[in-house]
């Protein structure tokens, strides 16, 4: 069936609430595990029913924010979907709570009693209508980024839309197309200031509600975070501060000296080289035509995914006006069924985000077997892994869609991603700072991330710019609103990839291997076990770090880049 058919109706969560409520009472009387199981099985088909329309209606409202039905949904489940949280806290408190919990743990597996532990620890019936009004006010913050109708080069374009011209040989349309873009944040930078200290209340007093110092911790326990902490991230933030840093910057000044720039100034920093950035050649069809092929000679497996993702018309690719920003991945769970999303704009970053949505949509439609839900995505930091390793093992492919740019793609492709690092830590330091001091002014926030951002971006000029110079870039971020402390997971699967990069190279065929096991186990295991399961090293062991860096800059050293 082809997404566009995928029946909807809006769930009646009365219904929902009577039906676990009913079930869990069932379970907490059930004699032994094996009831309790099959119990179990029907609260499952019940969860899933539910989320099922979510995602359907959370699709259709990105595909058009300005669509009436579903903008309706889309407030429904902002305003429904904490009552359902708390259904599942329920859920998972009577789980942790069973007296035949030994058994059930080694029939459903450890780590589901792990996620279990998490979630009661960040949920409380209590917190129902904060949780509401952070979905209000996440969604007023995509409507206002999906609003913008910019007129630049004879065009009404939305944000997405001036991509192509950030990274024009001509440095004054890529000068031109940065002040377009921060024109209309800098215009909206007192709503963007008011719904983010807005957010950050909200946070730091349901954290504090449910027994937490701050909303630091409470964040970590939202996302499912084991086996780590907010000192071990510390203390990574460093070492990518000490053995990223300089590599980082020198790349910077070796991008300045490639296209031939004295000085090198924010917007120049999409630039590559001068006679262009690589950029995909053919329509969006075609581009999904070679990646059909590509996907066809990587592996069997990844062959019947990706003609299931394109019979089945589960790709929403192309950008346009009213549309959503961005590009994501989800699972229609009814259907077993990956969805991708994502804004193509004719550069390089079509391929990424394809090849990067890609990944994750892989990874979910190899573990969709799994009866537990919780299985089907692992933790955050996990599932970036699958989606930036597939980046790289894409590469003997890029020539479908770049022709003879491909060497071109892929020296700016393993440049970008390691200037990424720094500023993916950049982020997470920022917000760790903002929810430590919540009573921050918005002034004092930006800067903070000033501060910051010289820090881990030492290279970066606005050239005078007022609203960066101020502190403002941070407001682009879209992470920083709708998901807390999600942009380090990034950084740490970045440095994961790498590893499958490395490998990939010297021995393609066992690296992928290993990348289509971690993609089978799920979320079965937390992301340190998932990680030493792929046979990766953890990306908190500063070896790692070191030799994982030096490979990189290594292979990026012997490359002429001037020549190309």
């Amino acid at each position: 069936m082809k997404f566009q058919d995928y029946p909807y109706t809006r769930p009646d969560i009365e219904g929902v609430k009577k039906t676990i409520h009913t079930l869990l009472e069932q379970f907490r009387a059930a004699q032994n595990a094996e009831e309790q199981i099959q119990l179990l099985n029907k609260i499952n088909k019940a969860r899933t029913s539910f989320e099922t329309m979510s995602e359907i209606s959370g699709v259709r409202y990105t595909q058009n924010v300005t669509d009436e039905l579903y903008a309706a949904e889309k407030k429904y489940f902002d305003e429904v979907t904490p009552i359902y949280q708390d259904l599942i806290h329920s859920f998972y408190k009577t789980l942790l709570d069973s007296p035949h919990r030994t058994t059930l743990q080694r029939a459903l597996g450890s780590h589901l009693f792990t996620l279990a532990e998490r979630t009661v620890t960040s949920m409380s019936s209590e917190i129902i209508p904060d949780l509401q009004e952070e979905n209000r006010l996440t969604t007023e913050y995509v409507q206002l980024l999906a609003s913008a109708k910019i007129q630049f080069a004879g065009e009404e374009r939305n944000l997405a839309g001036l991509t192509p011209f950030k990274e024009s040989p001509d440095r004054a349309v890529r000068k031109a197309a940065n002040e377009a873009h921060f024109e209309f944040m800098q215009a909206n930078a007192e709503k963007l200031d008011d719904i983010y200290d807005q957010l950050v209340k909200l946070r730091h007093g349901m954290a504090k509600k449910l027994g937490y110092d701050n909303f630091v911790a409470l964040a970590y326990a939202r996302l499912s975070r084991s086996g780590y902490d907010a000192t071990d991230i510390a203390k990574f933030r460093e070492m990518v501060f000490k053995y990223v840093v300089p590599v980082a910057t020198r790349l910077r000044h070796r991008q300045a000296e490639r296209i031939g720039v004295d000085k090198f100034l924010y917007y120049d920093e999409s630039f590559s080289y001068p006679s262009g950035n690589p950029t995909p050649k053919g329509t969006p069809t075609q581009i999904v035509e070679h990646a059909r092929k590509m996907y066809s000679e990587l592996s069997p497996e990844t062959d019947t995914f990706f003609q299931y993702m394109t019979s089945n018309e589960l790709m929403d690719l192309e950008n346009r006006k009213n549309k959503a920003g961005g590009g994501y991945c989800t699972m229609i769970s009814e259907y077993g069924s990956p969805f991708i999303f994502s804004n193509f704009n004719g550069t390089s970053g079509d391929v990424d985000v394809l090849t990067h949505e890609a990944g994750h949509a892989f990874q979910c439609f190899e573990s969709r077997g799994f009866e537990i839900p919780e299985y089907h995505f692992p933790t955050l930091e996990a599932c970036e892994i699958h989606s930036m390793s597939m980046e790289f093992f894409a590469w003997p492919w890029m020539k479908l869609f770049f022709n003879g740019d491909s060497d071109k793609y892929k020296f700016a492709h393993l440049t970008a991603s390691l200037l990424f690092l720094p500023y993916g830590v950049a982020v997470d330091e920022f917000q760790h700072a903002v929810y430590e001091n919540p009573d921050m002014k918005p002034a004092e926030r930006n800067l903070t991330w000033r501060k910051i951002e010289q820090k881990y971006l030492p290279h970066r000029d606005y050239d005078g710019h007022s609203y960066l110079e101020a502190g403002n870039f941070w407001q682009r971020q879209t992470h920083i609103y709708r998901s807390p402390f999600y942009y380090i997971d990034y950084v740490l699967a970045q440095v994961c990839a790498f590893q499958f990069w490395a490998r990939s190279i010297d021995d393609n065929k066992n690296a992928f291997s290993d990348y289509l096991k971690l993609c089978k186990a799920g979320g079965s295991k937390p992301f340190l076990e998932l990680v030493q399961y792929a046979n990766l090293q953890s990306p908190f062991e500063e070896k790692t770090l070191v030799e994982t860096m030096a490979k990189v800059e290594s292979w990026l050293d012997k490359i002429d880049d001037k020549a190309l």
